[in-house]
């Protein structure tokens, strides 16, 4: 019989996010949402999934979750709208609330109205602002929609015009008719996730931003109990080389994985074995990122640079940030005459860029570099200087 991999649970800080989300104080924002950011492959969509979703649902509330990540090719705003039918289908009385309020009387097989969910979402003969009434008001229960990245949100139309959707949805149930609704966006990237609160002309302006705890040394201690490797690993040895690879779990499971397999390894050379096939295994993700980096032609790589240096300061076609271009390519040996500088050469570098999946950009224009990681090594490598 197949077993599911065990897992790792926070049930103390899923608690601790829970009471908050859900508890408003005077004067707090965090009815108006609430921002987790972590990078990505930290834990941080396990943790949402496996404790901070029952946390909520063990607090009383009735919990919808989005993940924009799990299928790039689906439109955000199609994603965010499709979780919020599948809340509906589950509760008959919702779809009979709905259908009635839509004036369709027809009732099939069985007694039940023949509603179709298609006719909820933005733009749609139902709203989301009516069907989510509708499921609060038919469950007596305060919702809270879960958004796990939602940067992406931003990338298309039909991602914003879903985010202003629910923001208009979040007043009407958070006022003293209905039981409320809270909207919990995670994100990898700080600085792109702060796109959708930074700014009056965003849907969230003013929520509060969270910076998402990384895993702790608790975590190093289960995972050294549970390694069920053919040696021990200490803990205290263990804790420095998680951080050094970023906090990221995976890394830790991929070297177990490879030396659970080598049937050479003993107590006496296995701590040591472990600890290089971690450094090994960060090492080899981070030149992926860096043999992309150094592929680029030189106008890309400039353009690279100078964003991330300007990080949320960045705008693409400004005098001055075209200035900055032109140093950065006489810094890297390179001048106008070997490479020109304009704007249609600007253009086509951040659409390259974006194809490489190094950058990556909003609905309204705003760029953003996509990992962390592509700033710290163009950082290490020297590219940044002088910017």
């Amino acid at each position: 019989m197949a077993h599911a991999p065990e897992l790792f649970h926070r049930p103390t800080l899923a608690e601790k996010i829970a009471k908050q989300v859900l508890t408003v104080a005077v004067g707090s924002a965090a009815s108006s949402g609430v921002f987790l950011a972590a990078p990505r492959r930290t834990g941080k969509s396990t943790f949402v999934r496996e404790d901070l979703r029952p946390a909520f649902e063990r607090a009383g509330a009735l919990v919808v979750y989005a993940d924009l990540w799990a299928n790039p090719t689906t439109d955000p705003g199609a994603v965010v709208v499709t979780a919020i039918r599948a809340a509906l289908a589950t509760k008959a009385g919702v779809v009979m609330r709905l259908a009635k309020a839509s004036g369709l009387s027809k009732v099939a097989i069985g007694g039940a109205m023949n509603f179709d969910l298609d006719r909820v979402g933005v733009g749609k003969d139902v709203s989301l602002t009516e069907a989510l009434v509708a499921l609060s008001d038919e469950t007596r229960q305060v919702i809270v929609l879960i958004i796990d990245e939602a940067q992406h949100a931003i990338t298309t139309d039909a991602g914003v015009a879903a985010l202003f959707a629910l923001k208009a949805a979040r007043d009407e149930l958070n006022s003293s008719h209905h039981h409320g609704l809270r909207v919990v966006c995670t994100g990898s990237n700080r600085d792109k996730l702060a796109m959708l609160r930074n700014s009056k002309d965003q849907a969230f302006y003013g929520s509060p931003m969270v910076n998402f705890p990384m895993l702790g040394k608790d975590f190093i201690e289960w995972f050294c109990q549970k390694a069920e490797l053919s040696f021990p690993l200490s803990p205290e040895k263990i804790w420095p080389l998680f951080v050094e690879a970023g906090y990221r779990p995976e890394l830790l499971g991929s070297a177990a994985d490879a030396l659970r397999f080598n049937f050479e390894v003993g107590a006496d050379n296995g701590p040591d074995l472990f600890e290089s096939e971690v450094r090994q295994l960060a090492s080899e993700i981070n030149q992926v990122q860096r043999k992309a980096i150094h592929s680029l032609t030189p106008i890309q790589q400039v353009v690279l640079r100078v964003m991330a240096a300007n990080r949320d300061n960045y705008a693409p076609f400004e005098a001055t940030t075209m200035a900055l271009y032109r140093r950065g390519l006489r810094s890297a040996g390179e001048t106008e005459d070997d490479v020109r500088i304009d704007v249609p050469g600007v253009q086509q570098a951040l659409l390259a860029l974006q194809e490489k999946k190094l950058i990556w950009r909003a609905a309204r224009g705003v760029y953003a570099i996509e990992e962390q990681t592509v700033t710290d090594i163009l950082s290490a490598d020297g590219l940044l200087n002088g910017l």
